[in-house]
């Protein structure tokens, strides 16, 4: 009996350990460091050629992702610069695999070059977005 109660508690020390981690890196805007011209070609995303673009992958189904396009919008309206697309998984699949996207929403961020300079699965805050552009618009 003990030795159940022991595993019991051992696989939810697990799950809650497991579940921090994994929301814990929710949302947060890391940077991309890729080889110059490597990677997937960016040239259908109709990205800015005057600033840098926020592409944000979502579908009708993703409940997160109208939160999402709530904090893009906000980013967009305070920094003018910065365009915004948005590309529905459901429609655009070969695009999602390109860019390696596995879980919605995924957000990308592209200088004006076209390079993908950040990335972000779930929802990231207004304040990292901003971090992580401002040295895009100089």
């Amino acid at each position: 009996m003990i030795t159940v109660l022991a595993a019991i508690v051992g696989a939810l020390a697990v799950a809650t350990v497991a579940g921090w981690l994994l929301t814990r890196a929710s949302g947060r805007v890391r940077e991309i460091h890729a080889d110059p011209g490597g990677g997937p070609d960016a040239g259908e995303l109709a990205l800015s050629q005057s600033g840098p673009t926020i592409v944000h992958f979502s579908a009708p189904w993703c409940g997160p992702c109208d939160r999402v396009r709530r904090v893009v919008g906000q980013v967009c309206e305070d920094m003018a610069e910065v365009a915004h697309v948005e590309i529905d998984l459901d429609a655009n699949p070969a695009t999602a695999r390109r860019f390696s996207v596995l879980s919605l929403p995924t957000t990308l961020i592209f200088d004006v070059e076209g390079r993908q300079r950040y990335r972000a699965s779930g929802v990231p805050k207004a304040a990292d977005l901003r971090s992580a552009l401002q040295p895009l618009l100089a």
